[in-house]
C-alpha cells in the first residue's frame, strides 16, 4: 500500500500550484524553500509533506505538458 497524504497537505500543495505555477518545478530543495516563503507552516515535518506533494504534481503536469503533441498540424 503507498503512503496516505492528508486532505490540508493537498490543498496547499494544490493552491500553492495554482498560484504560483511557474515557481515550482520538480526540484524537491528548491520547492521546500518555496513553501516556507508562500505558506505561514510552522511545522517542519508538514512543510515537507507539502513541498513532497507539490514536487509530485509539478513533475506530472510537466511532463503531461512535454507529452502534448502540437495540435497545429
Amino acid at each position: 500500500m503507498g503512503k496516505v497524504r492528508t486532505e490540508l497537505v493537498k490543498r496547499i500543495a494544490r493552491e500553492l500550484l495554482d498560484k504560483y505555477p511557474s515557481k515550482f518545478t520538480a526540484d524537491f530543495e528548491n520547492n521546500k524553500k518555496l513553501v516556507n516563503e508562500y505558506t505561514n507552516v510552522s511545522s517542519t515535518k508538514l512543510r515537507n509533506k507539502v513541498a513532497g506533494y507539490t514536487t509530485r504534481l509539478a513533475s506530472i503536469r510537466y511532463a503531461s505538458e512535454a507529452a502534448e503533441p502540437d495540435e497545429e498540424e
